[in-house]
């Protein structure tokens, strides 16, 4: 069996010399495969071991992630495997690599002792820099391999790492500078601040030997990875599918993106039809509720919106109506049931989706929804990660043109948010459009949204 990287960013990075090696910046690049191939090293040395951190362990076992991939490599060279009481594999030689998670900042303190030659970070912008840095101090050995530290990563503008990698990135394109991949940098780090300079000896003769580090930034993408493009040509028309901040992050590497007005969603990116263009197969109305009058004290609350979706037999999905209306509680719920009823006359939809809050209170709510609107289909469901996050599937769709709007006197409000999201004050409908479209998008069939 042999086992070799590709040629260009991969072997770049696998020949790396420096003390701190981070490697990608977009999705596809082979960048845990490389980590693995990195860990093979040293193998053959009876006192070797290596620990490569996720932050959650559910991303370790992950279908086709880091431990099954880890399995495709080294169970052919005799690696043995166990789970209990840690995921790890044993050599022939007895060298030892450790898959293992970092979820929580204390959790660094378990490490307190070892002595660990080579640390792998999978995915480093998942980690906080106090992590980082603390298992920095753990990175020693007696076995004979000189410490060193492997990362991966995808671009992330809010993240420590960006700022650390800051110098191999252009800071107008956010786009890595291919001219500076690769090359090596030396710093200290002196009560949490980081001094660079392309000198070693400069930082040596002020700091001394002993604190100075050198890292290195090596780029990849999607185009650098032949042995996944030719498996699966399709995931790059995958990556170009995504909406247009996720696609400048994972598949061009951008390390300055961030999310703005009309980043998500652009009025000319839909189209306004007067008639429903073919036949429903799924259907679902999803609420966003409020309970705020508007009153001279509060102009401009917080709406309860009601989004209704419908997915049709060609693959597109349309928006056939959203109520927006700014009532007290009691109100609000006069609303949410005369809209069902007008909902099932005109469509023949029977799938409400109504948010529940965290705690009794929210679970109280739920319960008299159901009761009230009994004879519908009610999910009730809980709100969890960002807008942003909760936002990109439906802008995917829309982006891409597979999202309609039927005619009416909500289209202009309608899109007013959804283009100014997610900087604009107001981002309700956006929420119960997300949620409508994610219940018709994930529906097998009509039966599914009616029952």
């Amino acid at each position: 069996m042999i086992i070799k990287p590709q040629p260009g960013p991969q072997e770049t990075f696998l020949s790396c010399p420096a003390d701190i090696a981070i490697y990608g910046g977009a999705a596809g690049g082979g960048k845990t495969y490389a980590l693995l191939m990195e860990c093979l090293r040293h193998v053959d040395n009876p006192n070797f071991g290596a620990v490569i951190f996720r932050k959650q362990a559910t991303q370790i076992t992950t279908e086709g992630g880091l431990y099954d991939t880890a399995l495709s490599i080294y169970y052919p060279l005799g690696a043995v495997f166990k789970k209990v009481p840690a995921l790890m594999c044993t050599f022939p030689s007895g060298a030892k690599i450790s898959f293992r998670h970092l979820q929580y900042e204390k959790d660094v303190l378990g490490w307190q002792g070892s002595q660990i030659p080579l640390i792998a970070f999978d995915e480093l912008t998942h980690f906080s820099e106090s992590q980082f840095f603390y298992m920095l101090s753990r990175n020693r050995t007696t076995c004979g391999v000189r410490p060193y530290i492997r990362a991966t990563c995808n671009p992330d503008a809010d993240s420590w790492v960006a700022d650390f990698i800051s110098w191999w990135i252009d800071p107008d394109t956010g786009y890595p500078i291919q001219e500076r991949s690769g090359k090596i940098r030396y710093f200290v780090r002196i009560s949490g601040e980081i001094i660079w300079n392309d000198d070693r000896k400069a930082l040596e003769d002020k700091y001394g030997k002993d604190a100075v580090k050198n890292v290195s930034f090596i780029a990849s993408s999607i185009k650098d990875n032949k042995v996944l493009l030719k498996a699966n040509p399709e995931y790059l028309a995958s990556l170009n599918a995504l909406p247009e901040v996720e696609k400048e992050r994972l598949l061009y590497g951008n390390w300055k993106i961030r999310p703005s007005g009309g980043m998500y969603f652009k009025r000319e990116q839909t189209k306004i039809v007067k008639t429903i263009p073919d036949k429903i197969v799924a259907i679902a109305r999803a609420w966003d509720l409020a309970a705020t009058e508007i009153t001279p004290n509060s102009k401009d609350p917080d709406r309860t919106v009601g989004a209704l979706c419908a997915r049709l037999r060609s693959g597109q999905y349309i928006f056939l109506d959203v109520v927006r209306k700014a009532f007290i509680s009691s109100d609000v719920r006069k609303l949410v049931k005369n809209t069902a009823k007008l909902d099932r006359s005109m469509y023949g939809c029977n799938k409400i989706l109504i948010p529940q809050d965290p705690g009794q209170a929210g679970k109280d709510q739920a319960l008299s929804y159901i009761r009230e609107l009994a004879g519908y289909g009610i999910e009730c469901h809980t709100v969890s990660g960002d807008k942003e996050t909760r936002a990109e599937p439906l802008a995917s769709q829309w982006q891409n043109g597979n999202v309609l709007l039927l005619e009416g006197g909500w289209n202009d409000k309608f899109l007013d948010e959804l283009e100014g999201f997610p900087l604009a004050q107001h981002d309700d409908q956006v929420d119960a459009a997300d949620d409508a479209f994610n219940a018709v998008a994930k529906a097998n069939d009509w039966k599914a949204l009616i029952s």
